[in-house]
């Protein structure tokens, strides 16, 4: 393990006004988001379309790093250039999805466990030659009625460890994303118990595990309302019970938070960061780590025309532009107006 390039690689991706793109979609899951705008998901499409984010005229300004995944990260721009390199070369960090999906955990009802651990050493290896300087590995934890149990939180605070001890083995930043899932009718209050609960399994494995904390970044929800529920939290109240649970477990010495946006509408994840940010100072660098939150407009815009490639990028651009910052606290809503 080389400490010195993973500390300055985990300090590198939480860079100050910028964060980074989840461009990790499995194939299913970019099927539906292709189908949503009536593209075929095919090869080529999967391609031009991740062509068109990382090629944005200078999105480099707001984004310090790409998740890939396993098919991405051997394609090539249309000229021919490996998409690692032709984001090496803008200053963005590539890296990679790693686990194989979140699967049902034998004995425990409605709960999963993420897979991917068997064979994940040799595949890091295979990684870190085509490119890849970080990988993600993401547990999901749900809320409903009698769920999560605390063995389905030590579970995947378990495997998230191991993981995150075999990418540092191999020279490469671990984004440890323990997911609280805003699905459901659950209160804001239940959200901050859970996600109390997971980050407390998750440290203690990490500490079990030997992780470097300095050579890591931790992704993890907000705590949020469900998307259900019948009196949602206004937006202050979730930074301030975001902040306070992320003060409770969070060692200062993990370098930064790169906050997923778990099905936020785009404009409410980029406010909560902006008022996350505004509660400062803090120990550690927040940002973002968002996916649909980065790229539902930009893939509207373009739907597939080479005539909307540019009106793409422009609004990935504009997306980008706003959550950096979000970053530093400056974003305010009427901004949305003002960037359209």
């Amino acid at each position: 393990m080389n400490r010195t390039e993973l500390a300055r690689t985990a300090q590198a991706m939480v860079a100050a006004g910028k964060g980074i793109l989840a461009a990790d979609e499995s194939t299913g899951t970019i099927r539906k988001r292709l189908a949503a705008i009536q593209v075929e998901s095919t090869e080529e499409h999967r391609r031009t379309y991740r062509e068109l984010l990382f090629t944005t005229p200078g999105a480099a300004e707001f984004i310090n790093g790409v998740i890939l995944y396993d098919e991405t990260i051997r394609q090539k721009t249309a000229e021919g250039i490996p998409f690692p390199d032709c984001l090496a070369k803008q200053g963005i960090i590539p890296g990679i999805k790693v686990d194989a999906g979140a699967k049902a955990l034998a004995g425990f009802p409605g709960e999963t466990i993420t897979e991917g651990l068997d064979g994940l050493r040799e595949r890091l290896i295979e990684y870190r030659k085509l490119g890849a300087r970080f990988a993600k590995w993401r547990a999901v934890i749900d809320i409903a009625p009698g769920i999560p149990t605390p063995f389905g939180i030590h579970a995947n605070a378990h495997a998230l460890a191991r993981y995150a001890a075999l990418c540092q083995e191999n020279d490469i930043v671990p984004i440890v994303e323990p997911e609280v899932l805003m699905d459901g009718d659950h209160s804001i209050e239940r959200c901050e118990e859970v996600t109390d609960a997971t980050l407390g399994a998750v440290f203690r494995q990490l500490h079990e595990h030997r992780i470097y904390l300095e050579g890591m970044v931790l992704k993890p929800n907000m705590v949020i309302s469900g998307k259900k529920a019948a009196n949602r939290a206004p937006p202050e109240a979730v930074a301030e019970a975001t902040v306070r649970c992320l003060k409770r477990h969070v060692p200062p010495a993990v370098p930064g938070i790169a906050f997923l946006s778990g099905g936020q509408s785009p404009t409410e994840a980029t406010q909560h960061l902006s008022l996350i940010n505004r509660l400062g100072p803090l120990p550690w660098a927040l940002t973002f780590s968002y996916g649909r939150a980065l790229q539902d407009t930009a893939l509207k815009a373009w739907s597939g025309r080479p005539a909307g490639f540019s009106a793409g990028q422009q609004e990935f651009h504009r997306r980008a532009r706003l959550n950096g910052l979000a970053t530093t606290g400056r974003y305010t809503p009427d901004m949305e107006a003002q960037a359209a």
